[in-house]
């Protein structure tokens, strides 16, 4: 992936200057690429006409590897030779405010320099335009070889890639969502008019006869693999081989059609003789985003935020707040799935294990069972409003069970509200937070901010 790195200046100033500008422009641009490796920065050219400055818009937008641009005026820029070329913008912007000295040479200041150095007007001029048509951007002052400043151009980077990932995003749905159920209905015209995302529907029976396809010699092979990552915690090998008969048929099915994210539903099982459970797992931790009961929102989330966090420490899983443990001043969620916990979010070795299930009436499934990490994270979740849609962002902290739960047989995560549980779960039901969540260590509220500004969604933050 590549970001554009376009310059303001215009003819005023001469052409010294102009070579002036556009030889500093690409040192800027040479240092920046030396401090991030995600993407490359390419310096396309200078703005100083309408004619270029819809020009270099229309590289960005037509070119596939592109992912968004980065300006800066070297000089004054007049901001009304950008306005034909902004309003056809379809990609994030960085409007970096730096300068390509650092100090002032006081004692050798004059006019000649101040005309070259003066983002401090150029850059005012440009902001103002752009805030007139109403773009969303980022903006980041300092000096652009501050490591601060390289760190927030990195955040943005993640959000760019993110939000190009996001714009050719597939949402495959097996069966529909589960009935009567509101949170996870919406309306997917609007998400892929604002996000880019494409939802689609199959019928349980579509996986069914791919899940017939797979060959014993397959699940064989796939089952030696996935005996040795996790630790076998049954006699039921028939079981567990169902799932990894079921692994095989939904990759295959999902990567044959361009599909990065997925949801299931218990009520959709027609021909299946197990739920998904250890499959979709594994699934998870291969980069897939997942909705469970038909929740396209939160599996798009999953993808989109899975790619935004990639390269960065941490994890970022599917979740749902299942119950409570509420000892006064204690409290904490505990947060679970009936199958469905990606062991990305892993402290211990998964165990798998077949357990009989009450829901879906099918035989038992086979599943990978642990206890959940420790750390700082963000619960997030994407809702509509039916005017507009809401994204939702918690602060919580990752906590270790306090106790043993030999009698649960699923996957968990426990958790810490913040500031406190009264606050924090008064404030997410107002904001008519969901139930399934994307839950991350790796990335941030500031992450979560950024990427409801770009998209023009709203943003409640919890803290």
């Amino acid at each position: 992936m590549k970001i554009y790195f376009i310059t303001g200046s215009q003819y005023l100033y001469g052409e010294d200057t102009l070579i002036q500008v556009e030889s500093d422009s690409k040192k800027i641009v040479e240092f920046i690429n030396s401090k991030i490796d995600r993407v490359t920065v390419e310096y396309a050219g200078m703005v100083k006409t309408p004619e270029e400055a819809v020009s270099l818009v229309k590289k960005v937008n037509y070119d596939d590897e592109c992912c968004g641009m980065m300006v800066w005026c070297h000089t004054f820029s007049p901001a009304k030779m950008w306005i034909n070329g902004l309003k056809i913008l379809n990609k994030p912007m960085l409007h970096l405010h730096t300068q390509f000295n650092r100090e002032l040479p006081y004692d050798e200041i004059d006019m000649d320099f101040m005309n070259l150095n003066q983002s401090a007007h150029g850059d005012r001029e440009f902001a103002y335009i752009v805030t007139r048509l109403g773009i969303p951007r980022v903006s980041v002052a300092g000096y652009y070889q501050d490591e601060d400043t390289i760190s927030e151009i990195k955040k943005w980077v993640d959000v760019a890639v993110a939000i190009d990932h996001s714009k050719k995003l597939k949402v495959c749905r097996f069966g529909d969502n589960m009935r009567d159920v509101a949170v996870t209905e919406g309306d997917k015209v609007e998400a892929q008019i604002k996000l880019g995302w494409q939802v689609d529907y199959y019928g349980i029976g579509d996986i069914v006869k791919e899940i017939n396809a797979v060959t014993a010699e397959e699940v064989d092979a796939l089952y030696a693999e996935i005996t040795n990552l996790y630790t076998l915690k049954t006699d039921d090998v028939d079981a567990v081989k169902e799932q990894v008969k079921y692994e095989i048929a939904l990759k295959r099915f999902l990567s044959a059609r361009g599909y990065t994210a997925l949801t299931t539903n218990f009520q959709d099982l027609w021909g299946l003789k197990q739920l998904f459970g250890m499959s979709i797992q594994r699934l998870m931790v291969e980069g897939y985003g997942f909705g469970a009961e038909g929740d396209w929102k939160i599996a798009a989330l999953g993808s989109v935020f899975k790619v935004m966090a990639k390269g960065r420490e941490g994890v970022t899983a599917f979740m749902e707040d299942y119950t409570y443990d509420l000892v006064k001043g204690e409290e904490l969620v505990l947060g679970a799935h009936m199958l469905e916990v990606s062991p990305a979010v892993a402290s211990t070795k998964p165990t798998i294990e077949v357990h009989p299930l009450g829901i879906g009436d099918r035989e038992p499934p086979a599943r990978l069972v642990f206890d959940g990490i420790e750390g700082d994270a963000i619960a997030v979740c994407l809702v509509d409003m039916g005017t507009h849609m809401r994204l939702i962002c918690a602060e919580i902290e990752l906590v270790k069970q306090p106790k043993a739960m030999p009698k649960l047989p699923v996957a968990r995560l426990m958790w810490k509200l913040k500031p406190d549980f009264k606050t924090g779960a008064k404030a997410w039901l107002q904001a008519g937070g969901a139930h399934h969540t994307v839950v991350s260590t790796a990335l941030t509220a500031d992450d979560m901010e950024l990427f409801a500004k770009l998209n023009g969604l709203e943003f409640i933050h919890i803290k």
